[in-house]
């Protein structure tokens, strides 16, 4: 029988982390998503995982790559200040390609700025954020229900291309109550035994492996691009392999609005009112944020019914770059965004296609 509950977003995330055998979590509060820690508190005497809150974010992401090298399925979670004092460890775990789940709950930026809602992290989030060449798996949730789901296919995606995988959602889907489906429980698997499929993990010298040892630092230049050489090659593979998207309302569309999270909820209501208008609109919500949905934005700008392209964001506009680079020119691609923690409306969204029109 469905296991159904009525939960926030945070919540049902942490609830979705223990289901899918978190071994460990490393965090620190921050608004707004600190119910993570603290349901993972509470609901810790009833598992088996270990929970420590550090003295700072960057203590944080440092002990998730310790516990990541160690192979154990772990997580941490923060917001946006927070996670930019995480990314010289992600930078190190992403070289040492271990797999761990890291969880975004953007807040309006630049600064402290405020802790309502944001998108503002899109660049941090897919052009790599810390030093050097690397990507991260990026998934975007836009309900409470993706919150579980992409916790679980975060662990799942580490796991099998030994990558950290970041959620990124934003204050307000942590922050809302929806009814959620959750997944059945996977068995608790001590370190110790998972030795087979961990071949990599640093579990020390036994009768049946050599000793590992596990680092981000090469000396040697030839070494260090040897290394690049081999990320470039995973990251070909993750692309060719994991692109995840929703089409709405695309086939005879003349208007193509693009969202994710939250926004694309927005968006999708607006193709509605739009089709009740008569404007042939659709939607196209980028699921993974990397590896982006090249191809099929590329179908689009090349389709002659489509006029143009609206990025709709909670930002000054960043997504809408990525969409411009693969457009080429060959449709105009337009921009609407609320910042500040502000959520734009349908109606808004709509009255800006129109003037384009």
């Amino acid at each position: 029988m469905a296991d159904v509950k009525f939960m926030k977003g945070n919540e049902a995330l942490a609830e979705a982390a223990i289901r899918a055998g978190m071994h460990a979590y490393f965090g620190y509060p921050i608004t707004p998503q600190s119910e993570v820690i603290e349901y993972l508190a509470r609901e810790e005497p009833k598992h088996k995982y270990v929970l420590l809150q550090a003295e700072s974010e960057v203590a944080s992401i440092n002990m998730v790559y310790g516990a990541a090298g160690a192979g154990a399925r772990v997580m941490t979670s923060t917001s946006s200040p927070g996670y930019s004092l995480m990314q010289e460890g992600v930078s190190y775990i992403a070289c040492a390609e271990l797999p761990c789940v890291l969880y975004n709950a953007q807040r309006g930026g630049p600064g402290l700025g405020t802790i309502q809602a944001s998108q503002a992290d899109y660049f941090q989030a897919v052009k790599g954020g810390g030093h050097g060449d690397y990507r991260l798996i990026v998934l975007a949730p836009n309900s409470v229900q993706e919150m579980v789901d992409h916790t679980v296919l975060a662990f799942d995606l580490a796991d099998k291309y030994c990558n950290p995988a970041l959620i990124l959602a934003d204050g307000a889907t942590g922050q809302m109550m929806e009814k959620v489906t959750l997944p059945d429980p996977k068995e608790w698997r001590p370190t110790e035994e998972s030795r087979s499929e961990k071949p990599w993990a640093t579990m020390g010298k036994t009768d049946d492996r050599e000793r590992n040892i596990i680092s981000s630092l090469y000396i040697e230049s030839n070494d260090m691009e040897q290394k690049n050489h081999k990320l470039q090659a995973k990251y070909a593979e993750i692309e060719a392999n994991e692109v995840r998207y929703e089409e709405y309302k695309l086939d005879d569309a003349e208007i193509v609005i693009t969202a994710f999270g939250l926004s694309s909820r927005i968006a999708k209501k607006v193709v509605d009112i739009a089709r009740e208008q008569g404007i042939k609109m659709g939607l196209l919500r980028p699921i993974t944020l990397w590896p982006f949905p090249k191809e099929r934005f590329d179908k689009l700008a090349a389709d002659p019914k489509v006029k143009f392209f609206i990025s709709l964001e909670m930002s000054v506009g960043q997504m809408i770059e990525d969409v411009k680079l693969i457009v080429s020119g060959r449709k105009p691609v337009h921009f609407y965004g609320r910042t500040g923690g502000i959520i734009p409306t349908s109606e808004e969204v709509l009255n800006e296609v129109k003037k384009h029109i």
